[in-house]
């Protein structure tokens, strides 16, 4: 994709979320709701203020997303559809999107010595 968004727009690629089950029924693909997850694909060079100079974005490509339900413009580019909207209309940035290692605990409480 050659596509760079315009001043605070960004592009941005729903993630798909798991199969989606209420009391063991599962919902048909056409009765679910969109996810309001996403990935930020490109994002454009900030919004000029009035004396010519810009605001920086505080998202970037890659970062992942919360966004409101109606947010954004379904686009479609080289067969696959994304959102553009504005920057405004992202709801929080998700941190840590990496899963962490966990570590081994060990049994630290002492037993009592019997005398």
């Amino acid at each position: 994709m050659n596509v760079r968004p315009l001043h605070d727009r960004i592009i941005v690629k729903r993630l798909e979320e798991g199969e989606q089950q209420i009391g063991g029924i599962i919902i048909p693909d056409t009765a679910k709701e969109k996810p309001q997850r996403g990935k930020v694909i490109a994002a454009g060079n900030g919004k000029a203020k009035d004396d010519g100079k810009r605001v920086p974005l505080d998202v970037k490509a890659g970062n992942l997303i919360l966004f409101g339900k109606y947010s954004g413009q379904e686009i479609k580019l080289d067969g696959e559809e994304y959102l553009i909207m504005k920057e405004d209309e992202v709801l929080a940035v998700i941190e840590g999107g990496k899963k962490k290692k966990k570590l081994a605990v060990k049994d630290k409480t002492k037993k009592k010595k019997k005398k």
